[in-house]
């Protein structure tokens, strides 16, 4: 599918100057410190979207909190931290970083960052329940206003679900909100992570039903939905505490099988030729894209290329505070030697720009080039999927997209899928995704049930690796399964070296979501009942 370069530019500007127009209407006055559920009160005085324009504004509006520093970049540290992978190089203190070292060990505490992300996400829910609460919504109406304001319901929806689902995943049990908070409504008891499910399937349905693609380019259509949904009911097919309505597990592996075909069949995706295009800003919003979150370096609306570009890489601010835990490379390779993804996803040897410092245009080399591991500084390779390929830009703010769903994850879920279902589909899969790596099905995929098993969700890990989704990964198939192939598998790498590398905790009870932020226990009084 080409796309018109150009019109996709101006898309994206226009995108970032309503979002911006729209975050003034979204000014900071807080009904909630709780939560962070705030809206603006003239913006609360439309009591009904009568025309589209009003419904699309408020729409930009919940993008925009999503494109926020806390709902995309500090989620991202946290998920990332919290996936039992990475190593932090963030404050200059290497391991000793109070900021995310404990989160990045599996030990989580009172954190900014996890704080922040709370934040984000409820943020993110406040905006889409103003929307949802002033859209009536008719599937039925042949009016083109009533068709977008449709669509416009169905982003609300979406994103509402799409928050929850995240939020739910990292603390386990939370407050949910489904109506405008006021006032009066600042203090709200814990949902179980059961009755969260079962709303967050309730608005991905919502979502499916109301988005009509009207929206265009840089917008999710309701094949997000689908795969969101998809992913939702493989946690609960493995989580029998999670399960509703007298499903079982199979019952769910069918679901799931069900909606993300439904997305493969659509025939609106493929695979990019060159998987390291996805990360380097020369293929955006391409066929592989399924959620795409618009940055734009005039918007300045992302700053998550100088948190990720290896320190001295380029020129100005160039932070690298997440590094990839040797084991992880190590594991890849060992599957994998010749994978292209390699180079896309790690980096470890290049020559340093500083602007004119004594270390200017000498080398430097992380691991795995640098096999000594001596020092914190050269013991792991960097994340390089996210870091900025221009050298020479020295403005901290980029343009790159991040890429929230992809084709080539939704393959891998049903190929997932369908080894569970044993339906005979599971190999010819992953081969879509291994061939554009030149790469062949190994052992793992050939011999049973349980070795595809294993092998598939590795696999994720070498197709995905720090694009916010590991954290969940590694643990939707339960402790026992986390401790096995992410905890132990890192503690017991032969490689394992403790001046610079973290033991990671396991204990099941802390492990597995982290500590509700302790700005939501002072503030909302019902949190702990």
């Amino acid at each position: 599918m080409l796309i018109n370069s150009t019109l996709v530019t101006r898309r994206k500007f226009q995108l970032k100057h309503i979002a911006m127009f729209v975050c003034l209407l979204f000014t900071t006055t807080i009904l909630l410190v709780s939560c962070n559920l705030e809206e603006d009160p003239p913006f609360l005085d439309v009591s009904l979207y009568n025309k589209s324009q009003e419904a699309e504004a408020a729409r930009d509006g919940i993008y925009a909190a999503l494109t926020h520093y806390n709902a995309q970049e500090q989620r991202l540290f946290v998920e990332n931290g919290f996936s039992g992978l990475m190593v932090t190089r963030r404050g200059g203190n290497k391991l000793t970083s109070v900021w995310m070292n404990n989160v990045m060990k599996l030990n989580p505490d009172e954190n900014v960052d996890n704080q922040n992300t709370w934040i984000g996400l409820y943020r993110l829910i406040s905006r889409s329940n103003v929307v949802i609460n002033n859209s009536v919504t008719d599937v039925s109406s042949t009016n083109t206003d009533q068709f977008r304001i449709n669509d416009v319901a169905g982003h609300a929806y979406f994103m509402r679900g799409w928050a929850y689902f995240s939020l739910t995943r990292l603390w386990g049990d939370i407050p949910v909100w489904l109506t405008v908070a006021n006032e009066s409504d600042i203090h709200r008891a814990k949902t179980s992570s059961k009755e969260v499910y079962q709303q967050i399937i309730a608005d991905a349905k919502q979502a499916i039903a109301l988005l009509n693609g009207s929206a265009g380019i840089g917008f999710p259509k309701n094949h997000a939905a689908r795969m969101m949904l998809a992913k939702v009911y493989m946690l609960l097919a493995t989580n029998p505490s999670l399960q509703a309505d007298g499903k079982s597990e199979m019952d769910y592996w069918n679901m799931a099988y069900q909606e993300a075909k439904s997305v493969y069949d659509s025939g609106e995706y493929s695979l990019v030729s060159d998987y390291a295009s996805l990360f380097d800003g020369s293929n955006e919003n391409s066929t592989e894209s399924i959620f795409e979150l618009q940055l734009a370096q005039d918007a300045c609306n992302s700053q998550m290329a100088r948190n990720y570009t290896p320190w001295r890489y380029k020129s100005g601010q160039a932070f690298g505070w997440f590094g990839v835990s040797a084991d992880v490379y190590d594991h890849h390779v060992a599957h994998y030697p010749s994978d292209p993804r390699l180079d896309a996803t790690y980096i470890s040897d290049y020559t340093q720009r500083c602007g004119g410092c004594n270390d200017e245009g000498n080398p430097h080399r992380t691991y795995p080039t640098n096999t000594s591991r001596g020092s914190f500084g050269n013991a792991h390779p960097y994340l390089f999927k996210f870091a900025e390929k221009d050298r020479t830009h020295t403005n901290q703010c980029n343009s790159q997209n991040l890429i929230v769903y992809r084709y080539s994850d939704l393959i891998l879920m049903l190929s997932e899928i369908s080894n569970e279902l044993q339906n005979g589909e599971a190999l010819g899969y992953v081969t879509e995704v291994l061939a554009r790596a030149n790469q062949k099905p190994h052992v793992g995929y050939l011999s049973d049930q349980a070795s595809f098993r294993d092998a598939i969700m590795d696999e994720y890990r070498f197709e995905l690796l720090g694009e916010g989704l590991d954290s969940y990964n590694n643990r939707r198939r339960g402790y026992a399964y986390f401790l096995e192939n992410t905890i132990n598998r890192h503690n017991n790498n032969p490689n394992f070296k403790a001046s610079v590398d973290v033991l990671l905790n396991d204990v099941e009870s802390e492990v597995m979501h982290l500590d509700i932020p302790l700005l939501e226990i002072y503030n909302n009084e019902l949190i702990n009942n």
